[in-house]
């Protein structure tokens, strides 16, 4: 596909996508929403008007099939992802895709596999890797402020979930991609990746505290089989013992926080933020022996422009490394390759928690073949 000054977007999802992927890339000088999707017709035109987008649909098909889309970003709930990532791909759309990417790791597969035959730029919005504090964080790593590493904790704790009067919906059922794993796990199995490597095996141990929430048509009480707290613990491939604790239904004056201890250091990345996971992150780092001291975010890290949804900030620059990627024609990071890995990584905790026991992490090129 020959790469135009504007690339053409469609918009398939009105959830997540009105509050951040549409202004995301209408804000961005090289995309424009040419059509959005939902499942209802009056809804998809009632949303397109709100932001003067020129085409309303309620089939993917029909997305697809507008000559006017280049490129289609896909933030529905998981079990859709699937079925319309490869009707997009099949289109020879460009493709940028939430997270989790597939309910398991062989439509993930299946859809990397399709990226390439097909020549399209496929990217997954991980967007914890374009996050000013994180990306110093990295740095730091890189440069091996912590020397060799001994452990990391990380905790990811919120109340989204808390309430047991929050109304069942798919979010409830395993079967359609919801819990606290697919979440949050898959943007966590993502960051550890990118800032320590991959991983060698891990143990992983679900449990849900709010196991009934009432049916927003008649009131009754339905069922929950999704995981609303996760406790992981991992070994990378270097041998790094790591912790993960995540849970959506806690209450906690810490929300997002990472630690690092190394023989010759300590990292921390943190925030406090209750309402925005994007902004508020600080880093903070020490010696052997001495104080954690904060370390100033370099102007050269920090987002041009803030929005008050700070996931619009992060998105736009997700969008812009998938755009050059359409521009140059290069696959970019992170693309569906770390998308098939998180996924993987989920599947085997799955695996791990029916089990009740350690399981092996196979090497991700020899995994994808």
């Amino acid at each position: 596909m020959r790469y135009k000054s504007v690339i053409g977007v469609a918009v398939v999802g009105t959830g997540f996508g009105k509050k951040v992927h549409i202004p995301g890339f209408q804000a961005h000088p090289e995309t424009e929403v040419v059509a959005v999707y939902n499942p209802n017709l009056n809804k998809a035109k009632e949303i397109a008007e709100a932001n003067n987008i020129p085409h309303a649909c309620d089939t993917i098909a029909d997305i697809v099939n507008l000559p006017e889309v280049e490129a289609v970003s896909i933030s529905t709930p998981p079990f859709l992802h699937y079925e319309m990532a490869k009707a997009a791909l099949e289109a020879g759309k460009h493709l940028l895709l939430e997270k989790p990417v597939t309910l398991n790791v062989e439509e993930a597969k299946e859809l990397y596999y399709l990226a390439r035959e097909k020549g399209v730029i496929a990217t997954v919005d991980f967007e914890f890797r374009f996050v000013p504090g994180w990306q110093l964080f990295s740095e730091l790593l890189a440069e091996g402020y912590v020397g060799n590493k001994r452990l990391i904790r990380i905790d990811w704790l919120g109340s989204s979930r808390g309430d047991a009067n929050r109304p069942w919906n798919w979010y409830s059922r395993q079967d359609k991609g919801g819990g606290a794993l697919g979440s949050l796990g898959s943007h966590a199995f993502d960051y550890i990746h990118w800032l320590f490597g991959p991983v060698r095996s891990l143990n992983a141990h679900f449990t849900t505290a709010i196991p009934q929430r009432p049916y927003p048509a008649t009131g009754e009480l339905k069922p929950v089989n999704t995981d609303d707290t996760c406790m992981l613990m991992l070994e990378l491939a270097d041998g790094t013992p790591t912790q993960v604790s995540i849970s959506a239904v806690v209450h906690a004056p810490r929300t997002h926080w990472i630690e690092v201890y190394g023989d010759k250091g300590t990292l921390v990345l943190g925030s406090e933020n209750q309402k925005d996971y994007i902004h508020g992150f600080r880093v903070w780092a020490s010696q052997p022996g001495k104080p954690l001291s904060e370390i100033e975010i370099p102007n050269r890290l920090i987002f041009p422009k803030n929005y008050a949804d700070g996931r619009i900030s992060a998105f736009i620059r997700v969008v812009e490394q998938w755009v050059q990627g359409i521009k140059t024609g290069e696959q970019n990071i992170p693309s569906l390759r770390e998308g098939v890995y998180s996924q993987l990584l989920m599947d085997l905790s799955h695996e791990s928690n029916d089990i009740l026991s350690w399981v092996k992490v196979p090497d991700l090129e020899e995994f994808l073949g």
